[in-house]
């Protein structure tokens, strides 16, 4: 897409890269880190950034992820901009922190490479870490490229701190985080321009105002303490597109909370998120050749989930499956459970709705399994699996 308002220039970057690129100009304040695979890219190329001058954010080696977490929910309080990374076992360690910033309201943006969790040890690329999480109060992000790690990047920071949320840009460990693609990045004017001054409300440094962190709530006030959150978390879809539209103008990339794929005439409708939903666009484009008229919805943002707007996006399609790249243990997988949920509210409507479990562990999903997928009857009850091996 061509930008006519900023000049930007075409790099080649992993995931990875392009994030830590995002953070170069963001130039956050703090930035407390521990590595894990396939995260750990992201922090030691924006660590060669702050060595070589190119950022001045004060890093924080810590001694594990709950630390990290732990060290950004006190710079954030103290009034900084404060930014992490993580993925898999990382995100399971921190996960007491990770309510306690969003209950304190705490903007603090976390760069994932999601990873598969134990046990058995594995440390490829699923969605079980950042979906173990995904009702802790984080806003989530998921990227299909590089190009969309680095875009999130700026636009989840924004968002965080118009609402007052933590939020989490999520890629797909390896075949994202660590993929080379080519990508456009904003000239630093035009970031540092989007992305402004960060002025926190209130903070724990502000002497003239002083204020409490993490104070106990008893039964006369926790309940008020959590209507607040959702409230605003509810604020996310009013303010994220203008939020997009600023980004569109200074970037000439145009996002919205789902992208929608050859999906308004389509009689068959994939739901997905994160990389594969490039693979389930080249197989859509030759099911089309072939007279199919199949297409796809892309999930971008998963929290808040916009139920409306899925609800209005799958209206004219006659069956969906819907594909989740992690599993919930005696439920319906999450993005089903989401989509189901939003078909529930269209009235006299009955859809041939599939879930289908696929790529746990970093397994492969290759074109002709999605458009096997497509050529499968939608109408049964029962959990289907792409590439499990027979017997097992």
């Amino acid at each position: 897409m061509t930008n006519t308002t900023n000049k930007t220039n075409s790099v080649a970057l992993t995931g990875g890269a392009a994030a830590a690129e995002a953070l170069r100009q963001i130039n956050p304040d703090v930035m407390p880190v521990y590595p894990i695979t396939p995260q750990t890219p992201i922090i030691e190329t924006f660590a060669k950034f702050v060595a070589d001058g190119e950022a001045e954010t004060e890093m924080i080696e810590v001694e594990s992820e709950h630390s990290a977490m732990s060290a950004a929910i006190g710079a954030g309080a103290a009034g900084a901009r404060a930014v992490t990374a993580s993925s898999s076992q990382g995100i399971m360690l921190m996960a007491e922190m990770l309510p306690i910033a969003s209950g304190m309201r705490l903007p603090i943006l976390m760069l994932v490479s999601a990873r598969a969790i134990s046990a058995p040890i594995n440390i490829h690329g699923d969605h079980q870490d950042v979906m173990a999480v995904r009702d802790q109060g984080w806003i989530q992000i998921f990227s299909e490229n590089a190009q969309e790690v680095y875009d999130n990047t700026f636009i989840a920071l924004r968002l965080a701190e118009c609402v007052r949320l933590p939020a989490m840009v999520v890629m797909d460990g390896f075949q994202t985080s660590h993929s080379v693609e080519n990508l456009e990045i904003l000239e630093k004017s035009a970031a540092r321009s989007f992305i402004g001054e960060y002025i926190p409300k209130k903070y724990l440094l502000d002497f003239e105002n002083p204020v409490t962190f993490g104070p106990v709530g008893l039964p006369n006030s926790y309940f008020e303490f959590k209507r607040q959150q959702i409230e605003a978390m509810n604020r996310v879809m009013s303010e994220i597109g203008e939020i997009f539209g600023e980004f569109g103008k200074i970037s000439g990339r145009n996002y919205d909370v789902f992208e929608k794929y050859k999906l308004d005439d389509a009689e068959k409708a994939i739901v997905v998120a994160g990389s594969t939903a490039g693979t389930a666009k080249v197989a859509v484009d030759e099911l089309r050749e072939q007279g199919e008229k199949v297409g796809l919805l892309k999930i971008k943002l998963f929290r808040p989930f916009p139920y409306a707007q899925i609800t209005e996006a799958l209206k004219n399609a006659k069956s969906i499956a819907v594909l989740d790249r992690t599993v919930s243990f005696g439920s319906h997988a999450p993005l089903y459970s989401e989509i189901a949920n939003s078909l529930y509210q269209i009235p006299n409507t009955r859809y041939q709705i599939q879930s289908y479990i696929y790529g746990l562990g970093g397994r492969e999903i290759f074109k002709e399994d999605i458009k096997k997928v497509f050529k499968e009857d939608w109408n049964n009850k029962e959990i289907k699996y792409i590439g499990l091996k027979e017997n097992e």
